[in-house]
């Protein structure tokens, strides 16, 4: 009922900038936090940042100065801006919510909800 679903993926070059958007949607109630996180090939997940609800936002030192994380409370939705892109973080970035959400079925209120999108790839590459 809840799905989230990252978009702006792609190619390009090194040095190069991208910004991601993820929109949560279905019965949400409230968004208590959105991260991004991202795979590389055969390494394992790893976090690249998140906002709360109140604004704050907190990065990894590796993306630290380079990489924005934003949010568009009335449309559900985060961003990631990403600036001088390096070759070596080639990955698939995913989209987590941590959420409060109504079920359609009976009305049942869910509070602190984890969700993942599908990703998108974004390939740094000359």
């Amino acid at each position: 009922q809840v799905q989230l679903v990252e978009s702006g993926g792609g190619l390009v070059q090194p040095g190069g900038s991208l910004r991601l958007s993820c929109v949560a949607s279905g019965s949400i109630i409230s968004i208590n936090a959105m991260s991004w996180y991202r795979q590389a090939p055969g390494k394992e997940r790893e976090l690249v940042g998140g906002i709360i609800s109140g604004g704050s936002t907190n990065y990894a030192d590796s993306v630290k100065g380079r990489f924005t994380i934003s949010r568009d409370n009335a449309k559900n939705t985060v961003y990631l801006q990403m600036n001088s892109l390096k070759p070596e973080k080639t990955a698939v970035y995913y989209c987590h919510a941590d959420l409060n959400s109504q079920s359609e079925d009976d009305g049942t209120n869910y509070y602190g909800m984890y969700y993942w999108g599908k990703g998108t790839l974004v390939t740094v590459s000359s």
